[in-house]
């Protein structure tokens, strides 16, 4: 086997949806995927082009969003590592409704939807993991419509800086926080304008619940925080 071949395995084999693959399997799956590399800013797919299979990124950022008629940009998701987009929109065979574009140097396996419909096929746990991560996102999205329809913008905020913390963190607990992008993006992302966001920063900020230190934003109190507004 190719060189190649055993690094696309090993890449295959580190995502969350096919860690329970065989070897063989992954064989099957390896020669229907491409290894691609994107550079910041770097355009993957476009809106209206067609969907050949989905993408996994194994490391780097993609930002998923369309431009309205406006000229506004409306970002839907920011994929990282060992996330997937695309997957829905192969099953129904439809073309891409959202434009797919690297934020960071990115690197990306395109799993091709022969591959995945033969290990769907031949292993039903595949299957059921394929629409463990489709509830996942589909879950996602209903969330973002609640935020954006019952939240505050600070609350939305608050909701993003805490969103990898448990929910029983203990009183007087500090976390910092990387903003893994432009702010603009994530902006954008929770449906604000890049200066709502500024704004609700400052809030925090002057209410003492944060510290912004460039992107690093210290949290001082994190049930403090969660308990805002």
């Amino acid at each position: 086997m190719k060189n190649t071949e055993l690094k696309l395995q090993a890449f295959l084999a580190n995502l969350p949806l096919f860690s329970d693959c065989g070897e063989t399997d992954l064989e099957r799956i390896a020669a229907g995927s491409q290894v691609s590399h994107a550079d910041k800013g770097t355009v993957i797919v476009r809106r209206g082009e067609p969907c050949t299979g989905f993408h996994a990124v194994v490391y780097g950022q993609v930002k998923l969003g369309f431009t309205s008629a406006q000229g506004s940009e409306k970002v839907v998701d920011i994929i990282g590592p060992k996330q997937t987009f695309g997957e829905a929109l192969m099953f129904l065979e439809r073309p891409y409704i959202v434009s797919a574009q690297a934020i960071a140097d990115s690197m990306l396996i395109h799993v091709g939807k022969t591959a995945v419909f033969k290990e769907i096929d031949a292993d039903p746990a595949f299957a059921r993991r394929m629409l463990s991560g489709l509830s996942r996102r589909l879950h996602s999205l209903v969330n973002d419509v609640e935020a954006y329809s019952l939240r505050s913008g600070a609350q939305r905020v608050i909701g993003y800086l805490l969103r990898d913390e448990p929910a029983d963190a203990a009183t007087g607990n500090e976390l910092t926080v990387t903003l893994n992008t432009s702010k603009n993006i994530i902006a954008s992302r929770l449906n604000l304008t890049p200066e709502h966001f500024s704004r609700v920063l400052h809030e925090l900020t002057n209410a003492a619940l944060i510290t912004v230190e460039g992107r690093r934003v210290h949290i001082l109190d994190v049930e403090r925080l969660r308990n805002y507004q």
